[in-house]
């Protein structure tokens, strides 16, 4: 019987990213759930992206849709490039 072939190894990096506060609380929530940590999530949700795949099950997004409402997300993929910051310099 064939071995697939080793993934070469990869080397990450930190990043300085700042994300919509309720969203991240979302993804950090879904990490647990899925046993991940964020940063798999995150690398998992962008490959699949990157190739056009569906990154979650439908068992997932049922899911998803539940921390969405814990966490008050009412954002869509629409809202994506209209997001306007708030300053939060006084606060």
């Amino acid at each position: 019987m064939q071995q697939k072939p080793a993934r070469p190894p990869i080397v990450r990096v930190q990043i300085g990213a700042r994300m919509e506060k309720r969203l991240v609380k979302t993804l950090k929530a879904l990490a647990e759930y899925l046993n991940l940590s964020l940063g798999d999530l995150l690398e998992g949700i962008t490959l699949h992206a990157l190739e056009g795949k569906p990154p979650f099950s439908p068992k997932t997004l049922s899911h998803v849709k539940k921390l969405r409402a814990i966490y008050g997300l009412d954002l869509s993929a629409r809202d994506s490039h209209r997001l306007v910051e708030v300053d939060d310099a006084g606060a």
